[in-house]
């Protein structure tokens, strides 16, 4: 962040008419600034731009050249990135303040940015606080998603030297597991046709609780709540069949009717099993997103990380949602499929979410037209402990890993902090249950000492 800012938010602050010594300090302390926010033109023309914060490594092992970069990207379609900045894995959190009006940040020890950098982006244009133009201009598919974040990501490339050499991991959950595969195939599909100083260093991709072949996925509902003891027979019975009118609909290209009948599915579940989110069946309230949204309105805070003031923060967006509806059902597998055998990919799941958790993804894993399917589906499953403590299980082969996290919903580190900062950087450096054995191959390059 600039000084100029840092200088205003401290003029600010002091020409506060209540500014005194028993004055309560800033929500926004200078520590939880970014290292580079702001916005990144992807239609110059028509001033639609992507915004974005940017964390450096807090203790990079490695020069910052070889500092491997991650790039996070937030589900919806249309939810804000900073859900995931400030309730997830960024470096401060959101959290209730009993004694103020508004939430208070406190550090997060389980950050990504520890000894990585970290970039979250609000995607695609018209989420969060990035701009559309209008609302013709938001993506209305994955290839068009992927063409803006690309242009993102090649502009954010060129705004320091040391960034061009940096490995680049791209991660995200739930409906980013559309997203991911999406820029991931395409920065593959476009390197091949740029030269090398214009091309992106991908590395390897992680989807977290994902949303990647829903017309698999949705029907895993019924027999995953039936055998968790949420549902009986009969119950099983009516969800089966909400289910298959979902597939139908896919099969007969109705995309949008599809995204409603999925919607009813689930609607269904809800109702059936009384639970306060199919995010969590543990949980007795819901996810608390709404402390970011209620930070992220203040002017303070946008002044701060850059952003336009005249946005109304919403944490998802339904002129998003609605400009992505017929795309909800449509598989992105073959995109993973083609990744996985040029790059690392990692799907990891918490095991309390029903909606898109750990029987939803092995439905789909199973199916990838991919020459190393047979030996994965055949691989250990791997008790995965961190210091000593179960965390969950891990299956790999070669560039394929699978990570089960327990005590964690759909927000895996919102739930389980440290344990989902040492599961990627373990899956970044290949160590571990994440390290290669004989007969596997790798990617990375990147060998930070620690």
């Amino acid at each position: 962040m600039e000084s100029t800012t840092v200088i205003f938010l401290f003029l600010l602050f002091l020409h506060h008419p209540s500014a005194t010594s028993s004055t309560p300090t800033s929500i926004f302390p200078n520590e939880a600034l970014p290292t580079k926010s702001g916005y990144i033109p992807v239609k110059p023309k028509t001033n639609s731009a992507i915004f974005y914060t940017f964390y450096e490594a807090q203790k990079p092992t490695s020069p910052l050249s070889q500092t491997p970069l991650l790039i996070w990207l937030q589900g919806g379609p249309g939810c804000s990135s900073m859900i995931g900045n400030f309730l997830e894995l960024g470096p401060y959190r959101v959290v209730d303040s009993q004694d103020n009006e508004h939430p208070a940040l406190q550090p997060n020890l389980g950050s990504w940015n520890r000894i990585f950098g970290l970039i979250f982006i609000d995607n695609p244009i018209g989420t969060g606080f990035s701009i559309a133009s209008s609302p013709e201009e938001i993506p209305k598919d994955q290839h068009t998603v992927a063409e803006h974040l690309f242009a993102a990501i090649s502009e954010f490339i060129k705004l320091d030297p040391v960034f061009k050499t940096r490995p680049i991991y791209i991660t995200g959950e739930s409906y980013a597991g559309k997203y991911v595969p999406a820029i991931g195939y395409y920065i593959l599909k476009k390197n091949t046709k740029l030269p090398v100083a214009k091309q992106v260093n991908l590395k390897g991709v992680a989807i977290g609780n994902g949303v990647t072949d829903p017309v698999t996925q949705v029907q895993t509902h019924a027999l995953n709540a039936y055998f968790s003891g949420l549902i009986n027979e009969r119950q099983k019975g009516e969800l089966e069949e909400a289910q298959r009118e979902a597939v139908k609909l896919v099969r007969m290209g109705n995309w949008s009717e599809a995204t409603d009948a999925r919607s009813r599915v689930l609607d269904l579940l809800q109702n059936m099993t009384g639970l306060a989110t199919l995010y969590d069946f543990t949980r007795k309230v819901p996810y608390e997103t709404e402390l970011v949204t209620k930070v992220m309105q203040l002017a303070e805070v946008k002044n701060a990380l850059k952003a336009n003031e005249s946005i109304v923060f919403e944490e998802c967006s339904d002129t998003v949602g609605k400009a992505l509806h017929a795309d909800v059902m449509k598989s992105v597998k073959y995109m993973v499929e083609f990744l996985v055998k040029k790059s690392n990919v990692l799907l990891y799941q918490g095991h309390f979410d029903l909606r898109d958790g750990v029987v939803s993804t092995e439905a789909w894993v199973k199916t990838m037209k991919w020459e190393g399917i047979g030996k994965y589906l055949m691989a250990e499953r791997k008790v995965w402990k961190v210091n000593g403590v179960l965390a969950g299980y891990v299956q790999k082969w070669s560039r394929l890993s699978n990570a089960v996290v327990l005590g964690a919903g759909h927000l895996v580190p919102t739930d389980q902090a440290a344990n989902s900062q040492a599961m990627i950087e373990d899956w970044v450096l290949e160590r571990g249950v994440f390290a290669n054995v004989e007969g596997e191959d790798s990617v990375s390059d990147f060998r930070g000492a620690l």
